[in-house]
């Protein structure tokens, strides 16, 4: 499927705007794993090929294990995952899927108690960022396959 809109060449400041969330997470002092994981998983739900490319590509250039990020999608069924990134997970998906009956009261306890106030801020933040890139990349139909990790990505 052809990509049908090129965000950098017509409207440059959507790529920075969103850069700019981006360069705030990667100094916000959440885990770089556990960003990925939650943007790989927010993927999933959303469908996202290109953004699902992008962060599996940049969780194994961090010695993430195949293991792990093959069971995501069961991470509810699967020993693989601890206790702050199952909570982590779940908010993710509460988040992703707000319109499902908004983010449940037991899910944001549960991350309450894993994340102090700034930390699921920054969390919550990162979820809506991973939502608004898979919205943009579907909705131009970014082709996946082509992306590479770099340090500097892996930093954001």
């Amino acid at each position: 499927m052809p990509a049908r809109l090129d965000y950098g060449r017509a409207a440059g400041g959507v790529y920075d705007a969103m850069d700019a969330l981006d360069r705030y997470l990667a100094t916000c002092g959440l885990d770089e794993r556990l960003l990925h994981l939650v943007r790989l998983r927010a993927s999933q739900i959303n469908g996202c090929a290109y953004c699902l490319d992008m962060h599996w590509k940049d969780l194994r250039a961090l010695g993430e294990s195949e293991q792990r990020l093959c069971s995501l999608d069961a991470w509810r069924e699967c020993p693989y995952y601890d206790d702050r990134e199952r909570s982590a997970l779940g908010w993710a998906e509460a988040v992703t899927r707000i319109r499902a009956g908004h983010a449940p009261d037991e899910v944001f306890e549960d991350a309450r108690r894993h994340f102090d106030e700034r930390e699921l801020c920054d969390l919550t933040l990162a979820i809506a960022a991973i939502n608004a890139w898979n919205r943009l990349s579907i909705a131009a139909r970014l082709e996946p396959g082509g992306y590479q990790p770099t340090a500097r990505s892996l930093l954001r």
